[in-house]
């Protein structure tokens, strides 16, 4: 019988500035760079485990703005769930720092991914750590970056070969069928 699943939660933990930092935090025990987060006491909701563990890891009091995703990985043999929320710190630490971790960091976005010791984490901020960043008003967000128009699509159609425009018809005749399949529920 599988074992259930051990549930956690934590932030991406961002502070403003000239430059947005992000918060790693450095365990004693393995000695490795993670994302703050840990268990949830019985009792305690996704949320409020994400809230009390961030404080516990990096000694910030922060606000708590939108959930962000889930990672989810095998620890010790069985699945661990962690929600992740973003968070921010305004100021200093409020408490020391729980005795299970050595240090916090406050890194750019580029510089946490590349500290963190596990690559699925590494892979999740990666993800996720834009989205944060524009959330939070820190980055343009991908919104607001230009998109094509229909008269670009058809301008760059223009400059195709015969043979080239053909294959991309069939593209996209193809992807139609496919979308249509899908909606019909056969794909």
């Amino acid at each position: 019988m599988a074992r259930a699943p051990v549930m956690a939660a934590g932030g991406i933990v961002l502070r403003r500035g000239t430059v947005p930092l992000v918060a790693v935090v450095r365990q004693r025990k393995r000695n490795e760079w993670v994302l703050p987060k840990g268990k949830l006491d019985d009792g305690e909701t996704p949320k409020e485990a994400a809230h009390r563990e961030v404080l516990e890891e990096t000694g910030h009091d922060v606000a708590i703005h939108e959930f962000l995703g889930t990672l989810v990985y095998q620890s010790g043999g069985r699945s661990k769930v962690v929600h992740f929320w973003r968070m921010e710190a305004d100021g200093g630490p409020v408490r020391k720092l729980m005795n299970d971790i050595k240090a916090v960091d406050w890194l750019t976005l580029d510089e946490a991914i590349a500290r963190l010791s596990r690559e699925y984490e590494r892979a999740f901020l990666t993800q996720i750590g834009p989205i944060a960043l524009a959330a939070a008003g820190l980055v343009p967000s991908p919104a607001s970056e230009p998109t094509l128009v229909a008269d670009d699509i058809d301008a760059a159609l223009q400059t195709l070969t015969p043979a080239e425009a053909a294959s991309v018809e069939e593209l996209q005749h193809g992807l139609l069928q496919k979308v249509k399949a899908w909606l019909r529920g056969e794909a």
